[in-house]
């Protein structure tokens, strides 16, 4: 990515109803535009990072025997029926339109309706079970209020998984595998240390379900944490009851303020029930499909991510999911000249800040508002030594690497 040739530009100001820092900084460095309240573009810097968030999703779903296919947005009316779940008294947040040869169609907040009737072509015996399905869709849910930027918007991408199993046994024993490996996704996207496994309501399904929350001051839920053992409980379900069933002691929980990133739900046969989803057993007899989901929302990630680890300078993107890993700034002629030739070595990691009327400070502070990992100066001083000057976005530290070093780590 050459600045000289980009579209984008960074800016000191942002929309007036914008609070929250990741919104601002997403803004100001030219990841996102607001196109209203709750709905934003992604533009070439936010899309690189959220393809790249999306992609370990994608890796870690596919290890634990996930199948990848894609859902249409717009639903018929009939297979939300099924459930009881078109009626706005019972899910408020629909986006329902009307078709011009007449009926009515919806957005899908979500997909466990449609998804169940399709596996109806799919699922006979015990056979074909268990199934494991998802898919990266953008949903539409009409929040009354959304807020913080891309942390809950109206129109976001979401990876909804969905299992079906013959009976519960078999279904709790995916589910703690999908536990296990949403933990491994955080720590890849560099929030690890700080998203904990979090007892929620279960609702009708189960006694408990579990949510992935990271700790976040910006964040909406409030929840009771002990370190030690890595595991937290929402506030909605924290009683003696449940600190005794979880064997946690009220004394050792710190209350924080925490983002939701992720929440897996045991959903039993409520879904079988309504559309009918049944297989036969060994002995030929009729059984429903047990059903558990499991959610991730990406672009909300993104958000938290980066309201998370962002500083009063700007992005502090991880490695794994910064849009280029590289921010290259040559200063004087040979310093341009060289930076030229680093560029062409590896574009695909490098943002080169090549504008010609942008001063040196002023690449320096977009590099950091940006929140690239490393900035690589290439300069007369530097190159009368054969090295670059590389400082670390994260740590402030700043060394020396000959070129051939950092050539070495472009490839």
């Amino acid at each position: 990515m050459k600045l000289s040739q980009s579209f984008t530009k960074t800016t000191k100001t942002t929309p007036a109803d914008e609070v929250s820092r990741s919104a601002k900084f997403l803004l100001r460095a030219g990841y996102i535009y607001k196109e209203m309240a709750g709905v934003y573009d992604y533009l070439p810097l936010g899309m690189r990072t959220l393809d790249k968030i999306i992609q370990i999703i994608r890796e870690e779903m596919n290890s634990i025997g996930g199948e990848e296919l894609r859902m249409t947005s717009l639903q018929p009316k009939a297979v939300w029926e099924a459930s009881g779940r078109w009626d706005d008294d019972v899910m408020d947040v629909w986006f329902k339109t009307k078709l011009n040869a007449g009926g009515e169609l919806g957005l899908a907040p979500t997909h466990e309706e449609p998804l169940t009737r399709l596996m109806k072509s799919y699922i006979s015996s015990y056979k074909d079970l268990p199934r494991y399905v998802y898919q990266f869709q953008t949903k539409f849910r009409n929040e009354l209020r959304a807020k913080s930027g891309i942390m809950r918007t109206r129109e976001f991408m979401m990876k909804d998984l969905y299992s079906f199993s013959t009976d519960r046994e078999q279904h709790l024993d995916f589910y703690e595998r999908c536990a296990q490996t949403y933990l491994k996704i955080f720590d890849r996207l560099g929030i690890g240390d700080s998203t904990f496994r979090t007892f929620a309501s279960g609702g009708s399904f189960s006694k408990f379900s579990d949510e992935f929350q990271t700790l976040c001051d910006a964040g909406e839920d409030i929840i009771y944490l002990d370190r030690e053992k890595k595991i937290a409980v929402n506030e909605e379900v924290y009683n003696d009851e449940t600190l005794k069933q979880l064997g946690l002691e009220a004394d050792k929980l710190e209350k924080c303020k925490a983002a939701e990133v992720g929440n897996i739900f045991t959903l039993g046969y409520k879904y079988t029930d309504a559309l009918d989803l049944c297989y036969n057993d060994e002995d030929g007899k009729r059984q429903k499909v047990f059903m558990g989901s499991y959610g991730i929302g990406p672009s909300r990630v993104m958000g938290v991510i980066a309201e998370k680890l962002s500083d009063d300078k700007g992005l502090v993107w991880p490695e794994e999911i910064a849009p280029y890993k590289y921010y290259l700034v040559g200063i004087g002629e040979t310093g341009e000249q060289k930076a030229a030739e680093l560029y062409a070595k590896s574009p695909e990691n490098i943002i080169w800040d090549d504008r010609k009327t942008a001063r040196t400070g002023e690449k320096f502070a977009d590099a950091d508002l940006m929140g690239i990992p490393y900035r690589v100066v290439v300069s007369e001083k530097t190159l009368a030594d054969d090295k670059v000057e590389i400082k670390n976005r994260r740590t402030g530290e700043t060394k020396l690497l000959t070129l051939n070093e950092f050539i070495s780590k472009l490839s």
